[in-house]
C-alpha cells in the first residue's frame, strides 16, 4: 500500500540518545541520511557524529530551547527507569519528577518552538503488569499501571494528550514491552547467560504462560514509520515481535540461537511461585511463570507495519552481542 508520509522540515531531537533504544535509532538515522540532533545529559559518550545537546537532568524546569532550536519531531524516550532495586525513599515522587513533569515541560516548549510531532516512548505497564490467557493488551485497554514507573508513565501520556488538544501538536504514543536485542541488560542478560553456561534451570514445565517481546531492530523500524506517517498523528501504538513465547519456549529458543541445548528442568510452576514468594521473590517469579501478551493489530492495521524481523533472528542478534 503506498502511503503519503507526512512532511517536517528540520531537525529530528532524540532524547536520551545515548541510551540503549536511543543509540540503535540514531544508527538507523543516520543510516537513512536523516537530519537529527542527540540530546544527552552530558557532552560526553555521544552516538556517533551527531549534532548533540546536552541538557544535564530532565525535570520541570529544564531548559530545553538550545536543543528544540529548528527541530519539527522529538522522539522522547529520556526517563527513570524501572528499577529493580529501587533506593528512593518515595519512588513514585522522583518516577514523576522525571517521567511526568520533565516529559510535559519538554512537550510545551517543544509546542513553543514550533515542533508539529511529539513521540512518546511509554511502557506496556500502563496497561498493567499480567495479562490472562486469550485476553492480550490493546491500545484501547483502561490503564492500570501496579508500580510507581507505570504510573508515571500513564500520567505522562496524559499530560500530553492534553497538550496536543491545547496546541495541535500531534502526539504518538508507543508501548512496548520488554525491549531486548545485542547489549541487552538485567533480567533477559542473565537468563542468556545461564543458558549460554549450560546452567540448569527448573523451567520446564512452564509452557502454558505467553509473553510478548520486541527486538531493538522491530522497536526502532516502528519509530521510524511513526516520524512521517501521517495515520500516527495521535494515537497509542503496542509493539511487539508478532509472537509471543512461554518461559521455556524462549529458552529453548536462545538455546537453538547460541548452537547449544537449554538445560531445562520440569518442576510445577505452582511450587516455583510458592518458593519464590517464601523468599521474597515473588514479583520476579511472576516475569517467569505469569502471562503478559499484547495485541499489535491496530498497529498493523494503522500503520501498515508488520514487525521486520523474527523472533529467532531477533534472538540470534541477541546472542551474537552477548559473545561479542
Amino acid at each position: 500500500m503506498n502511503v503519503t508520509t507526512a512532511t517536517f522540515a528540520g531537525p529530528i531531537l532524540v532524547t536520551g540518545a545515548n541510551g540503549y533504544v536511543g543509540r540503535e535509532l540514531c544508527a538507523h538515522m543516520a543510516a537513512q541520511g536523516r537530519l537529527f540532533r542527540a540530546c544527552v545529559r552530558t557532552a560526553k559518550d555521544v552516538p556517533h557524529d551527531a549534532s548533540t545537546a546536552a541538557v544535564g537532568d530532565i525535570h520541570e524546569a529544564t531548559d530545553w530551547s538550545t536543543a528544540l532550536n529548528g527541530c519539527s519531531t522529538v522522539v522522547h524516550l529520556a526517563a527513570r527507569v524501572h528499577v529493580m532495586s529501587e533506593s528512593a525513599s518515595d519512588p513514585l515522587r522522583e518516577f514523576r519528577r522525571t517521567n511526568v513533569e520533565g516529559t510535559i515541560h519538554l512537550a510545551r516548549q517543544a509546542a513553543t518552538a514550533g515542533v508539529r510531532r511529539f513521540i512518546f516512548v511509554s511502557s506496556i505497564k500502563v496497561n498493567g503488569e499480567c495479562t490472562v490467557a486469550g485476553q492480550p493488551f490493546t491500545a484501547a485497554d483502561a490503564p492500570s499501571p501496579q508500580d510507581p514507573y507505570g504510573i508515571s508513565k500513564m500520567e505522562a501520556e496524559l499530560g500530553l494528550r492534553q497538550i496536543a488538544a491545547e496546541t495541535g501538536v500531534e502526539v504518538v504514543i508507543v508501548r512496548p514491552p520488554l525491549v531486548y536485542g545485542p547489549g541487552v541488560k538485567a533480567n533477559f542478560a542473565s537468563l542468556m547467560r545461564a543458558v549460554q553456561r549450560g546452567i540448569p534451570l527448573p523451567l520446564a514445565s512452564v509452557t502454558n504462560n505467553h509473553r510478548s517481546f520486541v527486538a531493538i531492530d522491530n522497536l526502532v523500524d516502528l519509530l521510524m514509520t511513526c516520524l512521517d506517517h501521517p495515520a500516527a498523528a495521535n494515537q497509542t501504538f503496542l509493539v511487539s515481535d508478532g509472537e509471543d513465547l512461554s518461559t521455556a519456549d524462549l529458552l529453548r529458543r536462545l538455546g537453538l540461537a547460541m548452537g547449544r541445548p537449554a538445560r531445562l528442568i520440569p518442576v510445577s510452576p505452582s511450587l516455583l511461585q510458592l518458593g519464590a514468594n517464601i523468599l521474597g521473590k515473588g514479583d520476579m517469579a511472576q516475569r517467569l511463570l505469569g502471562s503478559l501478551q499484547v495485541n499489535i493489530d491496530h498497529t498493523r492495521n494503522a500503520l501498515n507495519w508488520s514487525p521486520p524481523i523474527s523472533v529467532d533472528e531477533g534472538l540470534r542478534r541477541a546472542v551474537a552481542g552477548l559473545k561479542s
